[in-house]
């Protein structure tokens, strides 16, 4: 196979390197382009986390049965992901390995974004909850898709030295992207004055605009990383790893992910148990943040999803999502020099912990605009959640098995996810008499216990930067 040439050329290309094999170190424009569709994946997975709730609620969903159709999600990602990375780490194609994978999904979820918000328009076949719902998990199942291949193809590129600042460099992008998605509906309805509430008990034309935009952002910012980054061939990759396994005549099968699986490494274990912590606290906060905010900041009764004080409400969690974004996308740029210092097991462990403080102080807010500072703790827990577990993982991973083991490792995000998403809903219903504040506390919880396991975490090298 015939290699294509970078693009945009590694500073050091034409230098002889100190190191012998060693892969060409990247300046901050060419890790940036690396990673610039995740800028839109993010703000389109910004769109779903702050609106998806308000808009099956809309549709007639009970606030028990929110964390069930969020379960879509968490199910095909566990599902698709570790697919996407065994195929891409063995698909050597004129575009490489894991670019028409993020492709593909890029399409497919700019076409969820376009359907999830007029889902009523399908009533007359389905109840519009559920075809939301149907939406809802297509759009998912193609984040995962475009999302998966972007991780490894930070790992595949960069050199190990690189690889947190590649990693925290993708992580301000999607803070970028999540900031902005989070505040579109806002800023379309406040600033421009697109209509807020739907004359005919519908999705406003704030939030119906706001995904159309995410459409438009997803594929260009995909085709951007498409067109100025070029993967290395396998003989590339082979040689830069001594790794004489890498080769385009390289077969596969698909229960070699079972095998995989059990073969996971040591410190991919260990991450796992913190990662379960982390995103059982996520899943919760993303499904009942709104109905949250609305009932104890608000002061709205439980049953009250279609009046204009509650589509406030709903604009407002927006607003503190971006706002968390915001932080996370600053904070990570900070990441690399912190856990240089203090090392990446105690910074990720603190950062933890300020989202902890951040999630629980809710409880004792009644002001709306109050809740920006709690963001602040949940937006440095989130910056961190995005980089350090794979800056940790990635140099403990074999080169010709990346894809498909940051797939695995995105069964210990699912799978919380699924676990919250089961009990979660009943458990706000039955036993806090549906107040949602007291799913956030739960969060608060096991962002706690999860800064306590980062403990027992082996980092191979802990003062890579």
């Amino acid at each position: 196979m015939k290699h294509e040439k970078m693009n945009m050329k590694p500073e050091t290309r034409n230098a002889k390197p100190e190191i012998r094999n060693a892969k060409p170190r990247f300046n901050f424009l060419q890790i940036l382009s690396l990673s610039m569709g995740f800028l839109g994946i993010q703000f389109g997975y910004a769109l779903q986390n702050a609106n998806a709730s308000r808009i099956l609620q809309t549709f007639g969903a009970d606030i028990e049965q929110l964390s069930w159709f969020w379960l879509a999600a968490p199910i095909t990602g566990m599902i698709i992901q570790p697919i996407i990375g065994h195929y891409s780490d063995h698909t050597w194609t004129r575009l490489g390995r894991r670019r028409p994978f993020f492709l593909a999904g890029a399409i497919l979820a700019a076409i969820a974004l376009i359907l999830m918000p007029n889902a009523g328009v399908f009533a007359s076949f389905l109840p519009a909850m559920f075809v939301g719902a149907g939406f809802l998990m297509i759009m998912d199942a193609s984040f995962n898709v475009a999302m998966e291949p972007f991780r490894a193809l930070v790992a595949d590129m960069l050199p190990a030295d690189q690889s947190t600042l590649g990693f925290s460099i993708q992580t301000f992008l999607i803070g970028v992207g999540a900031v902005i998605g989070s505040w579109l509906p806002y800023i379309l309805a406040e600033w421009i004055g697109i209509s807020k509430v739907s004359t005919n008990g519908g999705i406003p034309d704030n939030v119906v605009f706001s995904f159309y935009i995410g459409a438009v952002v997803m594929i260009l910012t995909i085709l951007w990383t498409v067109f100025t980054t070029k993967e290395y061939s396998p003989e590339e990759l082979a040689r830069f790893n001594a790794d004489k396994e890498i080769v385009v005549e390289e077969k596969s099968k698909f229960s070699d992910i079972f095998r995989d699986i059990l073969a996971m490494p040591k410190t991919m274990k260990q991450l796992g148990l913190v990662q379960f912590f982390s995103w059982i606290a996520l899943f919760g906060m993303w499904v009942f943040t709104t109905p949250a905010v609305a009932q104890h900041v608000y002061g709205l009764a439980v049953s009250d999803t279609k009046s204009s004080l509650y589509q406030d409400a709903g604009n407002w969690v927006g607003i503190i999502f971006g706002v968390y974004n915001g932080v996370a996308m600053i904070y990570a740029l900070l990441l690399p020099s912190i856990a240089h210092k203090i090392g990446r097991k105690l910074t990720h462990s603190l950062s933890l912990t300020a989202g902890a403080i951040g999630l629980l102080s809710i409880y004792f807010i009644t002001n709306p605009t109050n809740l920006i500072f709690s963001m602040i703790g949940v937006g440095m827990a989130w910056g961190s959640i995005l980089s350090m577990p794979y800056a940790i993982l990635a140099p403990a991973l074999p080169l010709r098995k990346m894809g498909i083991y940051m797939g695995i490792f995105n069964i210990f995000i699912t799978v919380p996810q699924i676990v919250n998403g089961i009990f979660g809903g009943m458990i706000v219903k039955r036993l806090f008499d549906s107040q949602a504040i007291y799913a956030l506390i739960m969060s608060g919880c096991f962002l706690l216990i999860a800064a306590i396991s980062v403990i027992w975490v082996e980092d191979k090298q802990e003062f890579t930067i």
